[in-house]
């Protein structure tokens, strides 16, 4: 998330702030709270500078239009497109994923992305009738007539986050013997991950997580998936923290 917020305090010194908090401070009210990838590449990548303290300088009119609230251009979310896209650092490939899952398909075509990588993860998979009133998307099942390991999916493609309500509500679609995912571009709230923890036969999905499986899965796609997600892989020099040293 990109948070936005404007200086309404004078400068003060806490002497008593500790070594992991700067002393030097002003009263910031933080008004939007946006996805990532509602901006352009370009203007995350100035934001992304390692000290405190900068301008934005190219990108000012995106981010004022985002405390404004109006719609960013088409040509700025896209401009990343390209060959750049095979030097960008894993987060970046991550929001070019998402935009893409968020733009690049109508809801029922996220539905059937979402159908096509659960077969490739083992699933059988049957799309239902799009009716609009936020119940079951897809069925999904592990034998091939689908009596065993009935999982019923529900698929939002959205930045945004959600809520208990609408997890209950897949919720109230489900069986005793029947288990239920809930996939989104977006997040949870912490009342739909404690929701979560208190019913074992529910599963949810966000965008960080569905970007994970698809990378796990990237190679077996169809090619109309991999036109609209062209990604290419690339490898780094491994650390200890990677979990490689004995």
């Amino acid at each position: 998330m990109v948070n936005l917020g404007v200086v309404e305090g004078d400068y003060q010194f806490l002497a008593a702030a500790d070594e992991m908090q700067c002393p030097n401070r002003r009263r910031v009210k933080w008004t939007h709270r946006i996805a990532r990838p509602t901006f352009s590449q370009g203007a995350l990548h100035e934001i992304g500078s390692a000290v405190t303290l900068f301008s934005v300088k190219n990108n000012a009119d995106e981010f004022l239009a985002a405390f404004e609230g109006k719609p960013l251009r088409s040509e700025d979310v896209d401009a990343e497109t390209g060959g750049a896209a095979a030097a960008f650092a894993e987060e970046e490939v991550e929001d070019f994923v998402l935009k893409r899952l968020k733009s690049g398909l109508s809801f029922q075509q996220f539905e059937y992305f979402v159908a096509h990588l659960l077969e490739r993860m083992g699933y059988h998979c049957r799309v239902t009738q799009a009716t609009g009133d936020g119940g079951v998307d897809i069925l999904a099942h592990k034998d091939e007539l689908g009596f065993k390991d009935v999982v019923k999916v529900q698929c939002k493609q959205t930045l945004n986050t959600i809520g208990q309500p609408q997890v209950a509500q897949l919720y109230g679609h489900i069986q005793d013997n029947e288990n239920g995912l809930f996939v989104t571009l977006g997040s949870y709230s912490a009342p739909a991950l404690e929701f979560e923890r208190a019913n074992q036969n529910i599963r949810l999905m966000s965008g960080d997580e569905l970007i994970k499986l698809i990378f796990n899965h990237y190679e077996e796609f169809e090619p109309r998936y991999r036109m609209l997600l062209p990604l290419k892989r690339t490898y780094v020099v491994a650390t200890d923290d990677d979990g490689l040293s004995e």
